[in-house]
């Protein structure tokens, strides 16, 4: 279960913390939010990278995903 403030790590590194967290029911797993620094790169360099999340001391493995985590126009609400 992710809650917030837990250690996100990049190519083995921690470069950020997750701002928010929860158990997301539609995909059955927890989703957690939060910023990593890419200054000067391009979108395939920052997806290329190997993310983690340290998790009580344990690390596992996340996907990073550069569009919203949400339907903005209810497309799957009303499909």
């Amino acid at each position: 279960m992710l809650y917030h403030n837990e250690a996100l790590v990049r190519d083995g590194k921690i470069v950020s913390w997750l701002t928010s967290g929860n158990f997301g029911h539609y995909l059955g797993a927890s989703i957690g939010m939060g910023y990593v620094p890419s200054s000067g790169e391009s979108a395939e360099e920052m997806l290329s990278s190997k993310f983690e999340i340290e998790i009580a001391g344990e690390r596992f493995e996340a996907e990073a995903s550069l569009s919203p985590m949400y339907d903005p126009k209810s497309r799957r609400v009303k499909a």
